[in-house]
């Protein structure tokens, strides 16, 4: 997926795409349309399960990310969800 966003239009992106189309789909979405995009899903997740207040730094804020992200790894039931959610039914065709 990608948007307007210059990282997303960089010559070298551009190129790489060109050279992988066999093994890439690329899926253009409006410039803020943060319910079309799984990775979003996947940031609000964190933002729910992560507390920025509880951290006493952003060391400790860092590693309960890293450790709530650890545990999602061996979820996959969740990560799917991300690609089910109704407004991202796209990512499965």
């Amino acid at each position: 997926m990608a948007d307007r966003h210059p990282v997303h239009r960089a010559k070298a992106v551009t190129a790489w795409l060109a050279d992988n189309t066999d093994r890439v789909e690329l899926h253009l979405m409006p410039g803020y349309s943060p319910e079309l995009n799984p990775d979003e899903l996947l940031n609000a997740d964190i933002k729910r399960n992560v507390h920025a207040t509880r951290a006493a730094s952003a060391d400790n804020l860092a590693h309960e990310t890293r450790r709530f992200l650890h545990r999602r790894r061996h979820q996959p039931h969740h990560i799917r969800g991300y690609f089910h959610a109704r407004h991202v039914p796209y990512t499965l065709e």
